[in-house]
């Protein structure tokens, strides 16, 4: 029964507490590597979307050790927060795509700095090998690790055309090798692409419930300038239809109905650099005070995460 204190979705903050009992900060790390689908393995020009310089802090610089950008990155948030523990978050680019030596050199790095406490992995689900998978499985026997893969969408179509250069089904069988290996795996979605339906962005939920995914993290379709998607938007303004803030609301709140209650919801909004937004603009809205809109809709739905999963047993 749904009662004024009940969560109405798993949110990460909770599930950070309990695993270590603390609030531990994620620090950003950009090693530089590169993805299949920009160095030609797989294609060209890199996701339609992705504009690289959106998601770095200015600690995060490939031009630096591992062990400058976490240092950095340690310092910044010291004055922000008090004694904390922290998390080595390699988040840009695909990471575990380079030689295996390197990549285990470089993880090692970011273990040996003080108070990092573990390994969070941003990748792609067509770029990890059993090799590596075996060596993070080792790893997270003494230090936290988790794998967040970009699935972006569930939808085959889509995928190709924002060059993902990997299928679903590849997604299916990263999520389903790692967790195999006791290894904690998050995805990646976006959701709004104009080309998909509410239907079909509601599918995105009922499909990655089937997966044994350990978090969630869902962002919406921003067009960022120097990338293809923004001169796909110039060009066809009339016809690339996205999604108003209420109208998003709407989407999370059912999505969040049909998404499997123990999965880990880590964020709900997309926050990019304003001079690197071209659309939607929502009045500057950030995740926490969407957040807040979620869970007071949904407590006025009397509704909660996973409640059309559970109705359907």
């Amino acid at each position: 029964m749904l009662t004024e204190n009940t969560p109405v979705f798993n949110s990460y903050s909770k599930y950070i507490r309990e695993t270590f009992g603390e609030r531990v900060q994620k620090i950003s790390i950009n090693t530089g590597y590169s993805c299949p689908n920009r160095d030609g393995s797989k294609g060209l020009g890199g996701c339609t979307y992705c504009n690289i310089n959106s998601i770095k802090p200015e600690y995060a610089n490939a031009k630096k050790s591992v062990t400058e950008q976490l240092s950095e990155g340690i310092d910044f948030f010291s004055k922000k927060y008090k004694a904390q523990k922290y998390l080595a978050y390699f988040q840009s680019y695909t990471n575990t795509y380079h030689n295996n030596d390197v990549l285990i050199k470089t993880y090692e790095e970011a273990l040996n700095v003080p108070n990092i406490v573990g390994l969070v992995i941003g990748t792609r689900p067509d770029c990890i090998t059993p090799e590596i998978a075996d060596y993070l499985q080792e790893v997270s026997k003494t230090k936290y690790v988790s794998i967040e893969l970009g699935i972006e969408s569930t939808n085959e179509e889509t995928l190709q055309k924002i060059n993902r250069c990997h299928t679903y089904q590849e997604t299916i069988a990263a999520v389903e090798m790692l967790a195999s290996k006791n290894i904690l795996v998050g995805g990646h979605l976006i959701l709004g692409f104009p080309w998909e339906n509410r239907e079909g962005i509601i599918l995105h939920a009922k499909n990655v419930s089937k997966l044994p995914l350990k978090f969630l993290k869902i962002h919406h379709l921003q067009i960022l300038k120097s990338t293809q998607l923004a001169r796909d938007y110039e060009a066809n303004k009339d016809e690339f239809k996205l999604l108003t803030l209420p109208e998003y609301l709407d989407i999370i709140v059912e999505f969040l109905e049909n998404l499997r209650s123990d999965i880990v919801v880590q964020r709900f909004l997309s926050e990019s650099p304003k001079d690197l937004l071209i659309a939607p603009h929502w009045d500057g809205v950030k995740n926490y005070e969407f957040t807040s809109r979620v869970e007071k809709k949904m407590k006025e739905m009397k509704t909660w995460q996973g409640r059309l999963v559970d109705e359907k047993g």
